[in-house]
């Protein structure tokens, strides 16, 4: 039953992953400055665990494109490798962070994750996909000047929204 429940868990964050950022296109560059695509796939990682964490940062940007065209083909595949980063070491963090206190461990791995998925995003477009044409300061500025209200919300609803769902018993204590 538990992977039952993990199942449809992921598919409704992997859904929730290509709803939420259609609600942001209205407003310019919201993707880049809110990162509504983050807030399921790490929500996915901590509350189901790696593997289904790894699979919705996979798939919510794929089925995201091919529906809204959000993210551009042109961006795709290094969203792709940094959401499938996230949802993957928020689970693998979480499942082995253990100070005691829940909120510690959610916040470790939560800025874990998020910390390694844009190193991961930078090293691959320096490496492969904008070989260069992208510079540390074009990262810097994209993963941290730009994103920075997005990775406040991520900070301050994803732990709160674990939480809440732990309390109310909708998800397992962990992945």
């Amino acid at each position: 039953m538990m992977k039952t429940k993990k199942l449809i868990l992921a598919g409704l964050f992997t859904a929730l992953g290509v709803v939420l950022p259609v609600l942001f296109h209205s407003i310019p560059n919201a993707g880049s400055i809110l990162l509504p695509m983050h807030l399921p796939v790490l929500l996915c990682g901590l509350v189901c665990g790696w593997y289904y964490g790894a699979a919705c940062g996979i798939l919510t940007p794929i089925l995201s494109s091919v529906i809204t065209a959000m993210p551009p083909a042109a961006i795709l595949p290094s969203m792709i490798c940094e959401l499938a980063v996230y949802g993957l070491l928020a689970g693998l963090l979480f499942a082995f962070i253990k100070t005691g206190k829940v909120a510690a461990d959610l916040y470790i791995s939560l800025i874990g994750a998020m910390l390694a998925g844009r190193v991961v995003y930078g090293v691959l477009n320096a490496l492969i996909f904008q070989a260069g044409s992208y510079s540390f300061s074009a990262w810097l500025t994209a993963s941290f000047v730009t994103a920075l209200p997005g990775i406040v919300i991520e900070l301050a609803l994803i732990p709160a929204i674990v939480l809440i769902l732990r309390r109310a018993k909708l998800v397992p204590a962990r992945a």
